[in-house]
């Protein structure tokens, strides 16, 4: 058979754990032997970001940019923890954060649909989408320990005029945070926003506590607002979408309540949760799609969760696991996709529609991973658990 060809390389980045050995079976079981694969790939594994420095992440990210579409494997964030564990030379940042923080986009999170995973909030009839803003606040934030003495915030122009204000008088042992982001940023995200809710018709919701950070996230809904006033308001009247800015602690509440069809935009910390949150009210944390968008027009995507460092360990002792792939196939699939339709490809876009059909009807079919097989109900269809490997050949007899 011959393989569909590629032109322009997809970014590969490796990534750890279970999710890293689950990369490899879904290249070679579900990629490869259909596609002449072309990709510049850089290893994002923690050993090797720690003997590079972490250069590699941000090498990576660059090459995104050259090239528009990139894959991501899960990562790990190391913590004091995985410092000892890896013998790391520091507590590297997340791999995300640096990529986000270059790329300066939006991520959009949605769920995977599928018949016999009813969600566990049974009014949810439709996607949640999760817009999270993917730059700065505490991802890209200064912390540190205090003790008995004063904390300061100092902002300082280009003048040299100093802004000096308190944070607070320690009588003993603390710690301090700064963050920060930029107007720039805040209107790439909001744009992000207004264009997504407008390209699939769905309401769009921002929610934020200005109400306790006045001024930080004040400045998040002044940005949204007046955007969308003077350039997306005509718009979506006329296309009969609705923007909506609430308290975050009232968007909670009405999601909740809601039938879902709806884009919720998220600050980055809120949009990390939220996104957690929907895709196991949904199912699993392993049935969410991830991309990055960023305000050129380049993509990165992923899956939303992360290493599953549990079943990992299981792995190294020889266990068999039952892993779920389907957030990561999806990955691929987005990254072959975007790849296909910038390229004229029309067949590798069909090749990636059809790999996530043929992902769906095997669950579907009763064929899954042990975390979907509690909550399967279609009638007439046993669900069977199978371990990762048995059921990313279910999926490719499907192809």
């Amino acid at each position: 058979m011959q393989k569909i060809k590629m032109t322009t390389p997809l970014v590969e980045m490796d990534g750890d754990e279970m999710t890293r050995i689950i990369w490899k079976l879904i290249k070679d079981i579900l990629i490869t032997p259909y596609v002449d694969l072309k990709t510049e790939y850089y290893d994002l594994g923690l050993k090797h970001r720690d003997e590079t420095d972490d250069k590699v992440t941000v090498d990576a990210a660059n090459a995104t940019k050259k090239y528009g579409v990139a894959v991501k494997c899960a990562t790990i964030t190391p913590n004091y923890q995985r410092v000892e564990e890896y013998d790391l030379k520091e507590m590297w940042k997340s791999p995300n954060g640096t990529i986000r923080a270059i790329l300066d986009g939006t991520v959009f999170r949605s769920p995977i649909i599928v018949k016999g995973i009813t969600p566990y909030i049974p009014t949810w009839e439709k996607p949640i989408v999760i817009a999270r803003h993917a730059y700065g606040d505490i991802y890209k934030a200064v912390d540190g320990l205090a003790g008995e003495g004063k904390a300061e915030l100092t902002y300082t122009d280009t003048d040299g005029k100093k802004n000096t204000v308190t944070v607070f008088d320690f009588d003993g042992d603390g710690v301090v945070l700064a963050m920060h982001n930029t107007d720039k940023s805040i209107k790439s995200f909001a744009k992000a926003c207004f264009n997504y809710a407008l390209e699939v018709k769905m309401p769009l919701i921002f929610s934020a506590k200005d109400t306790i950070s006045k001024k930080y996230d004040g400045k998040f809904k002044e940005i949204f607002e007046k955007i969308f006033n003077e350039e997306y308001k005509a718009e979506f009247e006329k296309e009969g979408v609705d923007y909506t800015y609430t308290l975050i602690d009232d968007a909670v509440a009405r999601i909740i309540r809601s039938n879902g069809g709806v884009v919720w935009a998220c600050k980055n910390y809120d949009g990390d949760v939220m996104s957690d949150m929907v895709a196991t009210a949904f199912g699993s944390l392993a049935m969410m799609t991830s991309v990055l968008v960023s305000p050129d027009g380049v993509y990165e995507f992923e899956a939303a969760h992360g290493t599953v460092t549990r079943h990992y360990y299981k792995y190294l002792k020889g266990e068999e696991t039952s892993t779920n792939p389907v957030a990561t196939i999806f990955a691929w699939t987005g990254a072959l996709k975007k790849r296909g339709a910038l390229d004229g490809l029309s067949d590798l876009a069909d090749f990636a529609e059809r790999l996530e059909r043929a992902t769906i009807e095997t669950i579907e079919s009763g064929k899954m991973t042990g975390d979907l097989v509690g909550m399967f109900n279609l009638p007439g269809v046993k669900a069977e658990k199978l371990t990762t490997e048995e059921f990313i050949k279910e999926i490719a007899k499907k192809i």
